[in-house]
């Protein structure tokens, strides 16, 4: 503070632009191939949608952090709070040595950990220190799992003490080796969840980086942040397979041991409580580390062979076995399954259900990874089926390489969850041949139970547009043409592109 008493060198962050302010002609262009249309990047819908509001909360700042005039900034040391790097350096010349002597009582902090300091000096009110983790390639996964404990830990701290501003710095310093790209993706992710689940109070969040980190974080926030739908489009195949849970966290599925934490309880209460402690303890690893006790394993399925199990266990058992699908769908990289754009969301339909396509010639069955084609298709469906949906199947100019074998089908139909047979309403078949009807007749009659009732077996688009308004789905242009050399010559056909 100079003699008359201005932080002339301090930044106050109402004058800086906000993410949603910055977009700019570079940051429209997309690296890929647009391909033919719209459902080249559609293939499933964004998990890290358009938002305006959250946006409007986040700041990109190329400078010190330890000037920004917020609630709070981030330090980052090492477990004794003694490390020495420029953002700490910066931070504890400008904060003064009574910084010093306050982090002497704290003594010491662990990875992954925040704890907190007075400003003292600072702009900032407040210094929330936390200790990211070494890097090590054979250790990776427990560093994702401490980098993304830094971050989370530094929002639900802010969260706790009401504080409207934060300022983070680049937790990962070079010296602990940590890859940059890596690190933004798991910190962009962390803050974006706690900011849709857990942030009404908390205002701004800026993002403080160097010269040498700003290329990394503007071009990864976009991915995160997505300043408008069309650039939420062109970010989607950009995205990583793995985006961790619905807080951001790192998942590990051999880690998914689940052990009731009161054997005996009625399950339903049990829920409740492990709910209820989520709430209170946002910093366990995965939805919770023990959630249900099983009794011996190779018991259990002596019993099932048998035919001895119960109905309720039998049941459990398949919940298992689809949590370890979905773990596996989460965590590979799909992106060549959805390049195909064989499987998409498009609108409702008349009803207001979600409607799914699925494009039959766009499978290429003898090239494709078959197990990987199950994991993309519990990846896209799984956040859909909670709800009523239907799936129009374009079978359309299909030939014998895209056809799935039946018992791929009846496998993917054993292995998703029961709320993909409850909540779908209905399957529209479209442009069935006489052999596909056979095909489906005789799979839905002898190898699965409670699907031939929702088959509609549609000639033609007219027919399918009784059902969904045809500016609620998108079609292939092929299937266009198809339909429109179909049904041209009968005069009360009217062509699709003329509905919309």
């Amino acid at each position: 503070m100079d003699p008359l008493g201005a932080r002339s060198q301090f930044v106050d962050i109402q004058s800086l632009p906000v993410w949603q302010q910055q977009l700019s002609e570079e940051t429209k262009e997309t690296p890929l191939d647009q391909g033919d249309g719209p459902l080249v990047h559609e293939a499933f819908p964004s998990p890290f949608p358009f938002r305006p509001d959250i946006n409007r909360k986040i700041i990109l700042f190329t400078g010190d952090v330890a000037l920004l005039n917020c609630t709070a900034i981030v330090n980052t040391s090492n477990e004794s709070l003694s490390d020495k790097n420029p953002v700490s350096d910066s931070i504890h010349q400008l904060a003064g040595p009574e910084l010093r002597e306050e982090l002497v009582k704290l003594k010491g902090c662990r990875t992954g950990e925040a704890k907190l300091t007075k400003g003292f000096n600072l702009a900032a009110r407040f210094i929330i220190h936390t200790v990211g983790p070494k890097y090590k390639a054979k250790y990776r996964t427990a560093a994702e799992s401490s980098l993304f404990s830094c971050y989370r830990n530094v929002m639900q701290l802010a969260a706790e003490q009401s504080m409207a501003s934060v300022g983070f710095c680049v937790v990962t310093t070079t010296k602990r080796g940590y890859p940059l790209e890596d690190a933004a993706h798991i910190a962009f992710r962390t803050v974006r969840r706690f900011l849709e689940n857990h942030g009404n109070g908390i205002d701004t969040v800026v993002f403080a980086v160097s010269d040498t980190e700003e290329s990394v974080y503007k071009k990864l926030l976009s991915l995160y942040y997505p300043r408008s739908e069309e650039e939420e489009r062109l970010c989607l195949p950009l995205i990583p397979a793995d985006i961790g849970n619905s807080e951001g966290e790192p998942v590990v599925p051999e880690r998914q041991i689940r052990i009731a934490e009161k054997p005996g309880s009625l399950e339903v209460n049990s829920d409740e409580c492990q709910e209820e402690s989520l709430d209170l303890d946002l910093g366990q690893v995965g939805n919770h580390a023990f959630a249900r006790m099983e009794g011996d394993v190779d018991k259990q399925r002596k019993l099932i062979l048998q035919g001895q199990m119960s109905e309720a266990a039998i049941q459990k058992q398949h919940q298992r076995n689809y949590s370890r699908w979905l773990c596996r769908a989460r965590a590979e990289d799909l992106s060549d399954i959805a390049a195909l754009k064989a499987l998409y969301q498009t609108g409702v339909d008349i009803c207001g259900r979600t409607v799914m396509v699925v494009v039959g010639r766009n499978i290429p069955v003898t090239l494709i990874d078959l197990e990987k084609a199950l994991l993309y298709f519990i990846h896209v469906m799984d956040h859909i089926t909670v709800k009523e949906y239907v799936i129009v199947y374009f079978h359309t100019l299909t030939g014998e390489h895209n056809h799935l074998d039946s018992d791929f089908l009846k496998n993917l139909y054993d292995v998703v969850d029961i709320k993909y047979k409850k909540n779908l309403r209905a399957f529209y078949f479209v442009h069935p041949t006489f052999r596909s009807k056979v095909s489906t007749w005789f799979f839905t009659t002898f190898s699965v139970s409670g699907l031939k009732e929702k088959v509609r077996y549609l000639d033609n688009l007219p027919q399918l547009f009784t059902c969904i308004k045809p500016e609620q789905i998108d079609i292939p242009p092929f299937v266009l043409e198809y339909d429109a050399r179909l049904v041209a010559p009968h005069p009360s056909y009217c062509h699709p592109r003329a509905l919309l």
